[in-house]
């Protein structure tokens, strides 16, 4: 008998990945997948960037990099976040095999089997699925349409915690951003401990409103202990997933440590996405790519709103993203979550249920959609199923 070992034999699957395998049909309207549309890719840019490569720059794409990162793209990077207000002098930058590699090599600085982790809940399946693997026990905390509930947190931070794991802005798959004072709140208690912060934010650039944007403030930013956080981003969302580019941002404590992390699971990432990113970075190409597909996404979400204001039964309830890719829907009462799901995806449709995202995978009440890469005719139509077979299975 094949003898797996404890910690992968405690994973579990997906639910996004296993729903996308089943709804398969080439008409299937699908609003689960959190990926950025394939029409909106800088496709030509990037020809561009890899037909003006000199022979020596395309020699070092080919060739294995340092550990940390690609030199250029680490300077450029760390000055686009300098501008940003990040403290890049106390602060170093690890370029990752995408974010949720930065999130795994933090697991494996801190987690012992049996430790204890807090995160949001619900939270995000691939930072759920990375803790899990070095067996830890998982306390979820609840939200409210202001961010993570204090009070709930300051009675987990009994449990002597390793860490805390939050995404502040544009959270996945909640789609609420903290409010500055819940912000302030969440660092007040945190500064009084030294319990070390996760602070992920692979949406924060898709901002919707430059008003909201100035209330948006990483943590890292504006904590009196910086030094305590652990920032991680992405290239995912702003230029493409398959470059499989992420960085994190961390003090010297952290900074060796993560490096010999790194080191023992892939020794650097892809060299020539690195090139190519650090073309598109100092080229000025990054920022008014993003600005086109941020005002893309805003329109698609404005959409998604209106379409289940008019569809959804007046029960269900949601906040309103001001960015990012998602909307979290609360059921009305009664309703399952899976057997919705079976009746939606019969319909045509598909999203993901709330459960893949808590932290025990406990039925919540609630769904995942996402507007990202969906075309408004295909919103329409696809709220309009799901709020269909909602009323009916509320008679």
């Amino acid at each position: 008998m094949t003898r797996f070992s404890q910690s992968v034999s405690a994973l579990r699957s997906s639910a996004i990945r296993d729903l996308m395998s089943l709804a398969t049909r080439p008409d299937m309207i699908s609003f689960a997948g959190g990926m950025p549309d394939n029409e909106l890719f800088p496709i030509h840019e990037v020809q561009e960037i890899v037909d003006n490569l000199s022979v020596k720059e395309q020699q070092v794409a080919m060739q294995y990099g340092p550990t940390t990162g690609y030199p250029p793209l680490l300077e450029a990077l760390g000055e686009w976040l300098r501008k940003k207000g990040f403290p890049m002098d106390t602060n170093k930058l690890i370029i990752t095999t995408g974010s949720l590699q930065a999130i795994n090599i933090w697991a494996k600085m801190f987690i012992d089997p049996g430790d204890v982790v807090l995160t949001e809940n619900p939270a995000f399946i691939g930072a759920l699925s990375a803790f899990g693997s070095y067996m830890p026990t998982i306390h979820g905390i609840n939200m409210d349409g202001h961010g993570i509930l204090i009070d709930p947190l300051k009675e987990a931070l009994k449990l002597d915690p390793k860490f805390l794991y939050i995404t502040p802005t544009f959270h996945n798959p909640a789609g609420l951003t903290y409010s500055p004072e819940r912000r302030k709140e969440l660092l007040e208690v945190m500064n009084a401990t030294e319990v070390p912060i996760l602070e992920d934010d692979a949406y924060g650039e898709l901002w919707f409103d430059e008003e909201d944007k100035q209330h948006i403030v990483p943590l890292k930013i504006q904590s009196e202990k910086e030094q305590q956080i652990c920032y991680t981003g992405s290239f995912s969302k702003i230029f493409g997933p398959g470059m499989r580019l992420g960085w994190m941002l961390v003090g010297d404590e952290f900074y060796r440590k993560a490096e010999l992390c790194k080191q023992c699971i892939d020794a650097c990432s892809p060299t020539f996405t690195q090139v190519l990113a650090h073309r598109f970075l100092v080229s000025g190409q990054l920022d008014s790519y993003v600005a086109s597909v941020r005002s893309i996404y805003h329109k698609r979400c404005e959409y998604m709103v209106d379409a289940i204001k008019r569809y959804f039964p007046a029960e269900a309830s949601f906040v309103e993203p001001k960015g990012g890719f998602y909307i979290w829907v609360k059921l009305p009462e009664g309703i399952d979550e899976m057997e919705l799901l079976k009746e939606v995806i019969a319909e045509g449709a598909v999203f993901v249920v709330g459960s893949t995202f808590d932290p025990q995978g406990a039925s919540n009440g609630y769904i995942r959609v996402s507007y990202c890469n969906t075309a408004e005719d295909k919103i329409e139509k696809g709220i309009k199923i799901i709020g269909d077979v909602m009323k009916k299975m509320m008679k």
